[in-house]
Protein backbone atom coordinates (compact mmCIF):
# COMPACT_ATOMS: atom_id res chain seq x y z
CA UNK A 1 0.00 0.00 0.00
CA UNK A 2 0.83 3.47 -0.72
CA UNK A 3 0.07 6.32 1.44
CA UNK A 4 -0.59 9.76 -0.54
CA UNK A 5 -2.84 11.58 1.67
CA UNK A 6 -4.82 14.39 -0.17
CA UNK A 7 -3.69 14.10 -3.87
CA UNK A 8 -5.92 14.32 -7.25
CA UNK A 9 -7.02 11.12 -8.06
CA UNK A 10 -9.52 9.76 -10.94
CA UNK A 11 -12.40 9.26 -8.59
CA UNK A 12 -12.30 12.69 -7.67
CA UNK A 13 -9.72 14.96 -5.34
CA UNK A 14 -11.26 17.53 -2.99
CA UNK A 15 -12.84 15.82 0.22
CA UNK A 16 -15.46 18.98 0.36
CA UNK A 17 -16.41 18.03 -3.30
CA UNK A 18 -20.31 17.53 -3.49
CA UNK A 19 -21.71 14.41 -4.95
CA UNK A 20 -22.00 14.34 -8.35
CA UNK A 21 -25.31 12.70 -10.24
CA UNK A 22 -23.34 9.91 -11.67
CA UNK A 23 -21.74 9.20 -8.34
CA UNK A 24 -25.21 8.90 -6.65
CA UNK A 25 -26.71 6.62 -9.08
CA UNK A 26 -23.42 4.09 -8.73
CA UNK A 27 -24.51 4.11 -4.97
CA UNK A 28 -27.81 3.75 -5.18
CA UNK A 29 -27.09 0.92 -8.17
CA UNK A 30 -24.85 -1.24 -6.01
CA UNK A 31 -26.78 -0.74 -2.88
CA UNK A 32 -30.34 -1.25 -4.61
CA UNK A 33 -28.85 -4.34 -6.14
CA UNK A 34 -27.37 -6.12 -2.88
CA UNK A 35 -29.89 -5.21 -0.83
CA UNK A 36 -31.86 -7.36 -3.29
CA UNK A 37 -29.06 -10.27 -3.14
CA UNK A 38 -29.29 -9.80 0.98
CA UNK A 39 -32.98 -10.30 1.00
CA UNK A 40 -32.85 -13.34 -1.50
CA UNK A 41 -30.37 -14.64 0.98
CA UNK A 42 -32.51 -13.85 4.33
CA UNK A 43 -35.80 -15.12 3.03
CA UNK A 44 -34.43 -18.82 3.20
CA UNK A 45 -33.11 -18.48 6.85
CA UNK A 46 -36.25 -16.91 8.07
CA UNK A 47 -38.50 -19.27 6.91
CA UNK A 48 -36.44 -22.21 7.59
CA UNK A 49 -38.55 -24.24 9.79
CA UNK A 50 -41.37 -23.98 7.02
CA UNK A 51 -38.82 -25.15 4.67
CA UNK A 52 -38.06 -28.52 6.60
CA UNK A 53 -41.82 -29.16 6.58
CA UNK A 54 -41.93 -28.41 2.95
CA UNK A 55 -38.69 -30.33 1.71
CA UNK A 56 -37.53 -32.65 4.20
CA UNK A 57 -40.71 -33.95 5.14
CA UNK A 58 -38.85 -37.86 4.54
CA UNK A 59 -37.29 -37.39 7.72
CA UNK A 60 -38.32 -37.21 11.38
CA UNK A 61 -39.03 -33.11 12.50
CA UNK A 62 -36.03 -32.46 14.22
CA UNK A 63 -33.48 -34.04 11.69
CA UNK A 64 -35.44 -32.20 8.82
CA UNK A 65 -35.37 -28.59 10.48
CA UNK A 66 -31.77 -29.34 11.06
CA UNK A 67 -31.16 -30.39 7.53
CA UNK A 68 -33.13 -27.11 6.96
CA UNK A 69 -30.55 -25.07 8.73
CA UNK A 70 -27.26 -27.30 7.36
CA UNK A 71 -28.91 -26.35 3.53
CA UNK A 72 -28.75 -22.02 4.84
CA UNK A 73 -25.12 -23.02 6.20
CA UNK A 74 -24.57 -24.42 2.20
CA UNK A 75 -24.99 -21.17 0.99
CA UNK A 76 -22.30 -19.65 3.94
CA UNK A 77 -19.58 -22.50 3.33
CA UNK A 78 -19.66 -21.86 -0.61
CA UNK A 79 -19.50 -17.75 -0.16
CA UNK A 80 -15.13 -17.75 -0.43
CA UNK A 81 -15.50 -20.16 -3.07
CA UNK A 82 -18.04 -17.43 -5.15
CA UNK A 83 -15.38 -14.62 -4.15
CA UNK A 84 -12.67 -16.87 -5.93
CA UNK A 85 -14.43 -17.36 -9.19
CA UNK A 86 -15.62 -13.68 -9.22
CA UNK A 87 -13.46 -12.16 -7.55
CA UNK A 88 -10.85 -13.46 -10.23
CA UNK A 89 -13.85 -12.12 -13.32
CA UNK A 90 -14.16 -8.99 -11.78
CA UNK A 91 -10.16 -8.22 -12.29
CA UNK A 92 -9.92 -9.65 -15.62
CA UNK A 93 -13.29 -8.15 -17.32
CA UNK A 94 -14.49 -5.58 -15.12
CA UNK A 95 -16.58 -4.49 -11.93
CA UNK A 96 -20.03 -3.64 -13.89
CA UNK A 97 -20.48 -6.95 -16.07
CA UNK A 98 -18.90 -9.40 -13.00
CA UNK A 99 -21.54 -8.24 -10.72
CA UNK A 100 -24.12 -8.17 -13.26
CA UNK A 101 -24.03 -11.84 -13.49
CA UNK A 102 -24.01 -12.31 -9.74
CA UNK A 103 -27.62 -10.63 -9.33
CA UNK A 104 -28.72 -12.96 -12.30
CA UNK A 105 -27.43 -15.70 -10.52
CA UNK A 106 -28.92 -14.67 -7.40
CA UNK A 107 -32.30 -13.64 -8.69
CA UNK A 108 -32.98 -16.87 -11.04
CA UNK A 109 -32.11 -19.15 -8.01
CA UNK A 110 -34.51 -17.31 -5.56
CA UNK A 111 -37.46 -17.22 -7.65
CA UNK A 112 -36.99 -20.87 -8.93
CA UNK A 113 -37.52 -21.82 -4.81
CA UNK A 114 -40.69 -20.10 -5.08
CA UNK A 115 -41.72 -22.70 -7.72
CA UNK A 116 -40.10 -25.35 -6.51
CA UNK A 117 -42.25 -28.40 -5.71
CA UNK A 118 -42.17 -30.10 -2.51
CA UNK A 119 -40.83 -33.50 -0.83
CA UNK A 120 -44.53 -34.73 -1.01
CA UNK A 121 -44.48 -33.99 -5.28
CA UNK A 122 -41.59 -35.20 -6.40
CA UNK A 123 -39.95 -37.01 -3.33
CA UNK A 124 -36.13 -36.65 -2.80
CA UNK A 125 -35.49 -34.50 -6.02
CA UNK A 126 -36.83 -31.05 -4.02
CA UNK A 127 -34.20 -30.77 -1.00
CA UNK A 128 -31.78 -31.65 -3.46
CA UNK A 129 -32.36 -29.18 -6.01
CA UNK A 130 -33.12 -26.86 -2.89
CA UNK A 131 -29.79 -27.12 -1.60
CA UNK A 132 -28.34 -26.80 -5.08
CA UNK A 133 -30.12 -23.58 -5.19
CA UNK A 134 -28.84 -22.36 -2.04
CA UNK A 135 -25.27 -23.37 -2.96
CA UNK A 136 -25.90 -20.94 -6.19
CA UNK A 137 -27.43 -18.59 -4.13
CA UNK A 138 -24.16 -18.68 -1.78
CA UNK A 139 -21.48 -18.56 -4.76
CA UNK A 140 -23.33 -15.29 -6.28
CA UNK A 141 -23.13 -13.20 -3.08
CA UNK A 142 -20.00 -13.95 -2.67
CA UNK A 143 -19.00 -12.12 -5.88
CA UNK A 144 -21.40 -9.68 -4.97
CA UNK A 145 -20.26 -8.18 -2.25
CA UNK A 146 -16.81 -7.52 -3.73
CA UNK A 147 -17.53 -5.92 -7.06
CA UNK A 148 -20.28 -3.62 -5.12
CA UNK A 149 -17.60 -2.52 -2.69
CA UNK A 150 -14.69 -2.20 -5.32
CA UNK A 151 -17.14 -0.23 -7.21
CA UNK A 152 -18.38 2.26 -5.15
CA UNK A 153 -14.74 3.08 -3.69
CA UNK A 154 -13.14 3.00 -7.05
CA UNK A 155 -15.85 6.26 -7.72
CA UNK A 156 -15.36 7.98 -4.83
CA UNK A 157 -13.36 10.94 -4.42
CA UNK A 158 -10.37 10.59 -2.69
CA UNK A 159 -11.36 10.91 1.45
CA UNK A 160 -15.07 9.98 0.75
CA UNK A 161 -14.20 6.60 0.43
CA UNK A 162 -15.73 5.64 4.00
CA UNK A 163 -18.53 8.27 3.41
CA UNK A 164 -19.96 6.28 -0.55
CA UNK A 165 -18.93 2.56 0.52
CA UNK A 166 -20.89 3.08 3.66
CA UNK A 167 -24.13 2.63 2.35
CA UNK A 168 -23.06 -0.34 0.65
CA UNK A 169 -22.63 -1.23 3.99
CA UNK A 170 -26.50 -0.81 5.10
CA UNK A 171 -27.39 -3.35 2.52
CA UNK A 172 -27.10 -6.22 4.08
CA UNK A 173 -29.11 -5.15 7.07
CA UNK A 174 -31.56 -3.83 4.48
CA UNK A 175 -32.23 -6.45 3.25
CA UNK A 176 -32.78 -8.42 6.25
CA UNK A 177 -35.54 -5.95 7.63
CA UNK A 178 -36.67 -6.27 3.96
CA UNK A 179 -37.22 -9.80 4.44
CA UNK A 180 -38.51 -9.68 7.69
CA UNK A 181 -40.97 -7.39 6.95
CA UNK A 182 -42.24 -9.29 3.60
CA UNK A 183 -42.71 -12.38 5.44
CA UNK A 184 -44.69 -10.04 8.45
CA UNK A 185 -47.43 -8.91 5.84
CA UNK A 186 -47.59 -11.88 4.12
CA UNK A 187 -48.32 -14.20 7.04
CA UNK A 188 -51.23 -11.52 8.09
CA UNK A 189 -52.50 -11.73 4.49
CA UNK A 190 -52.25 -15.07 3.67
CA UNK A 191 -53.31 -16.14 7.21
CA UNK A 192 -53.02 -19.87 8.21
CA UNK A 193 -52.04 -20.68 4.34
CA UNK A 194 -48.86 -18.86 5.06
CA UNK A 195 -47.13 -22.37 5.75
CA UNK A 196 -49.16 -23.84 2.76
CA UNK A 197 -48.35 -21.49 0.05
CA UNK A 198 -48.16 -18.01 1.08
CA UNK A 199 -44.44 -18.54 2.19
CA UNK A 200 -43.56 -18.75 -1.51
CA UNK A 201 -44.72 -15.03 -2.25
CA UNK A 202 -41.62 -13.31 -0.86
CA UNK A 203 -39.29 -15.53 -2.79
CA UNK A 204 -41.99 -14.95 -5.99
CA UNK A 205 -41.48 -11.11 -5.54
CA UNK A 206 -37.67 -11.28 -6.02
CA UNK A 207 -38.57 -11.27 -9.41
CA UNK A 208 -39.75 -7.46 -9.57
CA UNK A 209 -36.84 -6.19 -7.39
CA UNK A 210 -34.23 -8.64 -10.03
CA UNK A 211 -35.82 -6.55 -13.18
CA UNK A 212 -35.40 -3.21 -11.68
CA UNK A 213 -32.12 -3.89 -10.05
CA UNK A 214 -30.85 -5.42 -13.91
CA UNK A 215 -32.15 -2.82 -15.69
CA UNK A 216 -30.39 0.07 -13.30
CA UNK A 217 -27.32 -2.26 -13.49
CA UNK A 218 -27.13 -2.31 -17.23
CA UNK A 219 -26.97 1.75 -17.32
CA UNK A 220 -24.03 2.22 -14.75
CA UNK A 221 -20.63 2.80 -16.80
CA UNK A 222 -16.96 0.79 -15.58
CA UNK A 223 -14.84 1.78 -12.81
CA UNK A 224 -12.94 4.40 -13.59
CA UNK A 225 -10.10 2.99 -11.72
CA UNK A 226 -10.30 -0.37 -13.86
CA UNK A 227 -10.84 1.62 -17.43
CA UNK A 228 -7.64 3.64 -16.84
CA UNK A 229 -5.99 0.09 -15.95
CA UNK A 230 -7.98 -1.76 -19.16
CA UNK A 231 -6.58 0.69 -21.49
CA UNK A 232 -2.50 1.05 -20.00
CA UNK A 233 -2.64 -2.68 -20.60
CA UNK A 234 -2.01 -3.19 -16.81
CA UNK A 235 -5.09 -5.41 -16.14
CA UNK A 236 -4.10 -8.84 -14.12
CA UNK A 237 -3.62 -12.09 -16.05
CA UNK A 238 -3.93 -14.56 -13.12
CA UNK A 239 -5.07 -12.52 -10.10
CA UNK A 240 -5.47 -15.81 -8.11
CA UNK A 241 -1.71 -16.29 -8.55
CA UNK A 242 -1.06 -12.25 -7.51
CA UNK A 243 -3.45 -12.38 -4.70
CA UNK A 244 -2.50 -15.97 -2.76
CA UNK A 245 0.72 -16.94 -4.65
CA UNK A 246 3.03 -13.86 -3.84
CA UNK A 247 3.38 -13.76 0.16
CA UNK A 248 3.73 -9.87 0.20
CA UNK A 249 -0.12 -10.06 -0.88
CA UNK A 250 -1.21 -13.25 0.84
CA UNK A 251 0.14 -11.65 4.33
CA UNK A 252 -2.23 -8.63 3.72
CA UNK A 253 -5.41 -11.02 3.14
CA UNK A 254 -4.53 -13.18 6.26
CA UNK A 255 -4.14 -9.96 8.42
CA UNK A 256 -7.13 -8.76 6.83
CA UNK A 257 -8.99 -12.03 7.59
CA UNK A 258 -7.72 -12.39 11.51
CA UNK A 259 -7.43 -8.81 11.98
CA UNK A 260 -10.64 -7.47 10.77
CA UNK A 261 -13.27 -9.44 8.86
CA UNK A 262 -13.35 -12.62 11.30
CA UNK A 263 -14.13 -10.46 14.47
CA UNK A 264 -16.67 -8.23 12.32
CA UNK A 265 -18.45 -10.89 11.16
CA UNK A 266 -19.18 -12.17 14.68
CA UNK A 267 -19.96 -8.73 16.20
CA UNK A 268 -22.44 -8.53 13.00
CA UNK A 269 -24.28 -11.62 13.54
CA UNK A 270 -24.48 -11.75 17.02
CA UNK A 271 -26.05 -8.06 16.80
CA UNK A 272 -29.00 -9.45 14.39
CA UNK A 273 -28.96 -13.09 14.39
CA UNK A 274 -28.37 -14.48 17.54
CA UNK A 275 -29.99 -11.33 19.31
CA UNK A 276 -33.04 -12.99 17.85
CA UNK A 277 -32.32 -16.72 17.91
CA UNK A 278 -31.87 -15.81 21.85
CA UNK A 279 -35.30 -14.17 21.99
CA UNK A 280 -37.22 -16.36 19.99
CA UNK A 281 -35.51 -19.93 21.30
CA UNK A 282 -34.80 -19.35 24.58
CA UNK A 283 -36.23 -16.38 26.08
CA UNK A 284 -39.04 -17.37 24.22
CA UNK A 285 -40.77 -14.48 23.24
CA UNK A 286 -43.21 -14.80 20.29
CA UNK A 287 -41.91 -15.04 16.67
CA UNK A 288 -43.88 -11.68 15.68
CA UNK A 289 -42.84 -9.70 18.74
CA UNK A 290 -39.14 -10.81 18.52
CA UNK A 291 -39.47 -10.26 14.67
CA UNK A 292 -41.18 -6.22 14.85
CA UNK A 293 -38.42 -5.74 18.07
CA UNK A 294 -35.43 -6.49 15.70
CA UNK A 295 -37.12 -4.66 12.96
CA UNK A 296 -37.19 -1.22 15.23
CA UNK A 297 -33.84 -1.63 16.34
CA UNK A 298 -32.35 -2.42 12.56
CA UNK A 299 -34.25 1.19 11.45
CA UNK A 300 -32.75 3.09 14.74
CA UNK A 301 -28.88 1.74 14.07
CA UNK A 302 -29.14 1.55 10.34
CA UNK A 303 -27.93 5.27 9.71
CA UNK A 304 -25.01 4.65 12.18
CA UNK A 305 -24.00 2.69 9.47
CA UNK A 306 -22.97 5.98 7.42
CA UNK A 307 -22.07 7.97 10.20
CA UNK A 308 -19.46 5.32 11.05
CA UNK A 309 -18.51 5.74 7.28
CA UNK A 310 -18.35 9.52 7.58
CA UNK A 311 -16.58 9.84 11.00
CA UNK A 312 -13.58 7.24 9.51
CA UNK A 313 -12.63 9.38 6.34
CA UNK A 314 -12.01 11.98 9.08
CA UNK A 315 -10.36 9.88 12.40
CA UNK A 316 -9.58 7.07 10.54
CA UNK A 317 -11.51 3.28 9.91
CA UNK A 318 -9.14 0.87 11.69
CA UNK A 319 -9.94 2.40 15.46
CA UNK A 320 -13.81 2.43 14.75
CA UNK A 321 -13.75 -0.93 14.29
CA UNK A 322 -11.68 -2.02 17.05
CA UNK A 323 -13.67 0.06 19.60
CA UNK A 324 -16.18 -2.02 17.74
CA UNK A 325 -14.90 -5.72 18.90
CA UNK A 326 -13.73 -4.03 22.43
CA UNK A 327 -17.12 -2.78 23.32
CA UNK A 328 -19.05 -6.00 22.19
CA UNK A 329 -16.46 -8.61 24.21
CA UNK A 330 -17.11 -6.32 27.67
CA UNK A 331 -20.51 -5.84 27.40
CA UNK A 332 -21.93 -8.99 25.68
CA UNK A 333 -22.52 -10.75 28.67
CA UNK A 334 -24.69 -8.06 30.49
CA UNK A 335 -26.42 -6.92 28.01
CA UNK A 336 -27.98 -10.68 27.25
CA UNK A 337 -28.74 -11.11 30.68
CA UNK A 338 -30.29 -7.86 30.59
CA UNK A 339 -32.46 -9.04 27.81
CA UNK A 340 -33.23 -11.46 29.95
CA UNK A 341 -34.47 -9.36 32.72
CA UNK A 342 -36.51 -7.16 30.32
CA UNK A 343 -38.10 -9.84 28.02
CA UNK A 344 -38.27 -12.89 30.15
CA UNK A 345 -38.43 -11.45 34.21
CA UNK A 346 -39.84 -14.91 35.33
CA UNK A 347 -37.22 -16.73 33.35
CA UNK A 348 -34.76 -14.72 35.39
CA UNK A 349 -36.55 -15.22 39.10
CA UNK A 350 -37.08 -19.16 38.22
CA UNK A 351 -33.58 -19.06 37.23
CA UNK A 352 -32.10 -17.21 40.64
CA UNK A 353 -34.54 -19.46 43.18
CA UNK A 354 -34.78 -22.76 41.49
CA UNK A 355 -31.40 -23.33 40.62
CA UNK A 356 -31.24 -26.74 38.10
CA UNK A 357 -28.80 -29.46 39.31
CA UNK A 358 -28.33 -32.52 36.52
CA UNK A 359 -25.56 -34.74 38.79
CA UNK A 360 -24.42 -37.46 36.78
CA UNK A 361 -21.73 -40.00 35.83
CA UNK A 362 -19.24 -37.73 33.49
CA UNK A 363 -18.95 -41.02 31.24
CA UNK A 364 -22.20 -41.14 30.42
CA UNK A 365 -22.56 -37.83 29.13
CA UNK A 366 -22.23 -37.31 25.08
CA UNK A 367 -21.23 -33.91 23.27
CA UNK A 368 -24.37 -32.58 23.44
CA UNK A 369 -23.76 -29.80 20.58
CA UNK A 370 -23.76 -32.09 17.25
CA UNK A 371 -25.36 -30.25 14.78
CA UNK A 372 -26.60 -33.57 12.95
CA UNK A 373 -27.11 -35.85 16.13
CA UNK A 374 -30.81 -37.09 16.27
CA UNK A 375 -32.87 -37.93 19.37
CA UNK A 376 -31.86 -41.33 18.98
CA UNK A 377 -28.39 -40.94 19.51
CA UNK A 378 -28.83 -39.35 23.22
CA UNK A 379 -29.62 -42.49 25.20
CA UNK A 380 -28.10 -42.97 28.45
CA UNK A 381 -29.71 -41.30 31.86
CA UNK A 382 -27.24 -38.12 31.36
CA UNK A 383 -27.99 -37.34 27.81
CA UNK A 384 -31.39 -37.72 28.06
CA UNK A 385 -31.58 -35.44 31.17
CA UNK A 386 -29.04 -33.09 29.76
CA UNK A 387 -30.85 -33.15 26.09
CA UNK A 388 -34.25 -32.74 27.95
CA UNK A 389 -33.18 -29.22 29.43
CA UNK A 390 -31.65 -27.95 26.29
CA UNK A 391 -34.39 -28.50 24.51
CA UNK A 392 -36.60 -26.84 27.25
CA UNK A 393 -33.61 -23.64 26.84
CA UNK A 394 -33.00 -24.09 30.90
CA UNK A 395 -29.60 -23.09 32.26
CA UNK A 396 -28.02 -26.18 34.87
CA UNK A 397 -24.71 -27.37 36.72
CA UNK A 398 -23.44 -30.20 36.02
CA UNK A 399 -22.33 -32.02 39.32
CA UNK A 400 -20.06 -35.11 39.05
CA UNK A 401 -21.56 -38.75 40.35
CA UNK A 402 -19.70 -41.62 41.40
CA UNK A 403 -19.42 -44.08 38.11
CA UNK A 404 -22.48 -46.06 37.00
CA UNK A 405 -24.50 -44.08 38.92
CA UNK A 406 -28.06 -42.84 36.93
CA UNK A 407 -28.44 -39.10 36.53
CA UNK A 408 -30.89 -37.45 38.11
CA UNK A 409 -32.26 -33.25 37.73
CA UNK A 410 -32.77 -31.79 40.66
CA UNK A 411 -35.02 -28.34 40.29
CA UNK A 412 -35.26 -26.31 43.46
CA UNK A 413 -36.18 -29.27 46.03
CA UNK A 414 -37.37 -31.65 43.83
CA UNK A 415 -35.28 -33.94 42.50
CA UNK A 416 -36.02 -36.64 39.45
CA UNK A 417 -33.92 -39.90 38.17
CA UNK A 418 -33.57 -40.13 34.74
CA UNK A 419 -33.23 -43.56 33.10
CA UNK A 420 -31.01 -45.17 30.68
CA UNK A 421 -33.13 -46.28 27.20
CA UNK A 422 -32.74 -49.15 24.33
CA UNK A 423 -33.59 -49.18 21.21
CA UNK A 424 -35.60 -51.44 19.12
CA UNK A 425 -33.25 -54.02 17.11
CA UNK A 426 -33.07 -52.34 14.29
CA UNK A 427 -31.72 -49.36 16.09
CA UNK A 428 -33.80 -46.84 14.47
CA UNK A 429 -36.40 -45.81 17.24
CA UNK A 430 -36.25 -46.22 20.75
CA UNK A 431 -38.20 -49.12 22.46
CA UNK A 432 -41.91 -48.84 23.24
CA UNK A 433 -40.93 -49.23 26.59
CA UNK A 434 -37.90 -46.48 26.90
CA UNK A 435 -39.85 -43.92 24.87
CA UNK A 436 -42.84 -44.24 27.34
CA UNK A 437 -40.41 -43.49 30.03
CA UNK A 438 -38.82 -40.85 27.92
CA UNK A 439 -41.56 -38.78 27.83
CA UNK A 440 -43.00 -39.39 31.26
CA UNK A 441 -39.60 -37.95 32.65
CA UNK A 442 -39.79 -35.02 30.01
CA UNK A 443 -43.63 -34.22 31.14
CA UNK A 444 -42.05 -34.95 34.96
CA UNK A 445 -39.15 -32.77 34.32
CA UNK A 446 -41.87 -29.76 32.70
CA UNK A 447 -44.07 -30.09 35.70
CA UNK A 448 -41.35 -29.39 38.36
CA UNK A 449 -39.72 -26.52 36.14
CA UNK A 450 -43.45 -24.96 35.58
CA UNK A 451 -44.27 -24.91 39.74
CA UNK A 452 -40.54 -23.59 40.31
CA UNK A 453 -41.83 -20.71 38.29
CA UNK A 454 -39.70 -21.68 34.95
CA UNK A 455 -42.28 -20.42 32.17
CA UNK A 456 -43.18 -21.65 28.87
CA UNK A 457 -43.49 -18.58 26.93
CA UNK A 458 -41.89 -14.98 27.37
CA UNK A 459 -45.40 -12.89 29.28
CA UNK A 460 -45.61 -9.69 27.03
CA UNK A 461 -47.60 -8.25 30.09
CA UNK A 462 -44.32 -8.45 31.97
CA UNK A 463 -42.20 -7.29 28.81
CA UNK A 464 -40.40 -4.04 29.15
CA UNK A 465 -40.74 -3.38 25.41
CA UNK A 466 -38.86 -0.11 25.65
CA UNK A 467 -35.76 -1.58 27.07
CA UNK A 468 -35.34 -4.76 25.19
CA UNK A 469 -35.68 -2.26 21.82
CA UNK A 470 -33.04 0.33 23.12
CA UNK A 471 -30.82 -2.86 24.48
CA UNK A 472 -30.88 -4.82 20.62
CA UNK A 473 -30.20 -0.98 19.46
CA UNK A 474 -27.21 -1.31 21.43
CA UNK A 475 -26.47 -4.57 19.64
CA UNK A 476 -26.97 -2.68 16.34
CA UNK A 477 -24.70 -0.09 16.45
CA UNK A 478 -21.68 -1.97 17.76
CA UNK A 479 -23.08 -3.54 14.46
CA UNK A 480 -22.05 -0.60 12.60
CA UNK A 481 -19.28 0.22 14.42
CA UNK A 482 -17.02 -2.56 12.74
CA UNK A 483 -19.25 -2.76 9.66
CA UNK A 484 -19.58 0.32 8.59
CA UNK A 485 -15.63 1.85 7.90
CA UNK A 486 -14.91 -1.66 6.67
CA UNK A 487 -15.64 -1.94 3.05
CA UNK A 488 -13.68 0.75 2.28
CA UNK A 489 -10.56 0.07 4.75
CA UNK A 490 -10.40 -3.42 2.64
CA UNK A 491 -10.76 -1.71 -0.86
CA UNK A 492 -7.95 0.17 0.58
CA UNK A 493 -5.32 -2.73 1.33
CA UNK A 494 -4.76 -4.13 -2.38
CA UNK A 495 -3.79 -2.95 -5.64
CA UNK A 496 -6.16 -2.31 -8.21
CA UNK A 497 -5.10 -4.96 -10.50
CA UNK A 498 -6.46 -7.64 -7.72
CA UNK A 499 -8.42 -5.46 -5.70
CA UNK A 500 -11.63 -7.79 -6.28
CA UNK A 501 -10.29 -10.78 -5.88
CA UNK A 502 -7.89 -9.73 -2.76
CA UNK A 503 -10.59 -8.54 -0.89
CA UNK A 504 -13.29 -10.61 -1.13
CA UNK A 505 -11.91 -13.52 -0.23
CA UNK A 506 -10.85 -12.54 3.40
CA UNK A 507 -14.31 -10.93 3.51
CA UNK A 508 -16.52 -14.03 2.43
CA UNK A 509 -14.32 -16.36 4.98
CA UNK A 510 -14.96 -13.69 7.97
CA UNK A 511 -18.32 -13.18 7.32
CA UNK A 512 -19.42 -17.22 5.51
CA UNK A 513 -17.45 -18.95 8.26
CA UNK A 514 -16.79 -16.90 11.38
CA UNK A 515 -19.92 -15.18 11.14
CA UNK A 516 -21.92 -17.39 9.47
CA UNK A 517 -21.76 -20.33 11.16
CA UNK A 518 -22.16 -18.66 14.74
CA UNK A 519 -25.87 -19.50 15.47
CA UNK A 520 -24.47 -23.31 14.83
CA UNK A 521 -21.32 -22.84 17.26
CA UNK A 522 -22.93 -20.72 19.99
CA UNK A 523 -25.92 -23.49 20.14
CA UNK A 524 -23.77 -26.01 20.35
CA UNK A 525 -21.96 -24.60 23.07
CA UNK A 526 -25.07 -23.64 25.31
CA UNK A 527 -26.04 -27.29 24.82
CA UNK A 528 -22.68 -28.71 25.94
CA UNK A 529 -22.13 -26.19 28.79
CA UNK A 530 -25.77 -26.15 30.14
CA UNK A 531 -26.12 -22.12 30.11
CA UNK A 532 -27.85 -19.77 27.79
CA UNK A 533 -25.35 -17.56 27.97
CA UNK A 534 -22.54 -19.74 26.98
CA UNK A 535 -22.53 -19.47 23.67
CA UNK A 536 -21.39 -15.69 23.44
CA UNK A 537 -18.15 -16.90 24.49
CA UNK A 538 -17.86 -17.75 20.59
CA UNK A 539 -17.84 -13.72 19.67
CA UNK A 540 -16.56 -12.73 22.43
CA UNK A 541 -13.24 -14.81 21.57
CA UNK A 542 -13.03 -14.46 17.97
CA UNK A 543 -13.31 -10.20 18.12
CA UNK A 544 -10.87 -10.67 21.07
CA UNK A 545 -8.27 -12.20 18.71
CA UNK A 546 -9.08 -9.23 16.18
CA UNK A 547 -8.52 -6.55 18.72
CA UNK A 548 -5.17 -8.13 19.62
CA UNK A 549 -4.58 -8.95 15.63
CA UNK A 550 -5.54 -5.78 14.15
CA UNK A 551 -4.65 -3.35 16.78
CA UNK A 552 -1.18 -4.85 16.46
CA UNK A 553 -0.32 -5.62 13.07
CA UNK A 554 -2.95 -3.75 10.92
CA UNK A 555 -2.53 -0.35 9.65
CA UNK A 556 -4.56 2.88 8.87
CA UNK A 557 -5.69 2.74 5.25
CA UNK A 558 -8.22 6.24 5.19
CA UNK A 559 -5.14 8.26 3.38
CA UNK A 560 -4.06 5.24 1.12
CA UNK A 561 -4.06 6.71 -3.00
CA UNK A 562 -5.65 3.41 -4.07
CA UNK A 563 -4.63 4.48 -7.69
CA UNK A 564 -0.72 4.61 -6.61
CA UNK A 565 -0.37 0.88 -6.86
CA UNK A 566 -2.20 -0.62 -9.77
Amino acid sequence: MANAPNVAVPGGSAQNTPMTTEERKVIIASSLGTVFEWYDFYLYGSLAAIIARQFFAGLDPTSAFIFALLAFAAGFIVRPFGALVFGRLGDMIGRKYTFLVTILIMGVSTFIVGLLPSYATIGWAAPIILIALRMLQGLALGGEYGGAATYVAEHAPHGKRGSYTSWIQTTATMGLFMSLIVILVCRQLTGPDFEVWGWRIPFLLSIVLLGISVYIRLSMAESPAFQRMKSEGKTSKAPLTESFGQWRNLKIVILALVGLTAGQAVVWYTGQFYALFFLTQVLKVDAKTANLLIAGALVIGTPFFVFFGVLSDKIGRKWIIMAGCALAMLTYFPLFKALTHYANPALERAQQSAQIIVTADPKQCSFQGSPIAREIDFRSSCDIAKRTLAQSSASYEVVEAPAGTTATVKIGDREIQSLNAALVPQGHSFEPESKARIDAFKKEVAGAMSAAGYPTKADPAEMNTVMVLVILVILVIYVTMVYGPIAAMLVEMFPTRIRYTSMSLPYHIGNGWFGGMLPTISFALVAQNGNIYYGLWYPIVIAGITLVIGSLFIRETKDVDIYAND
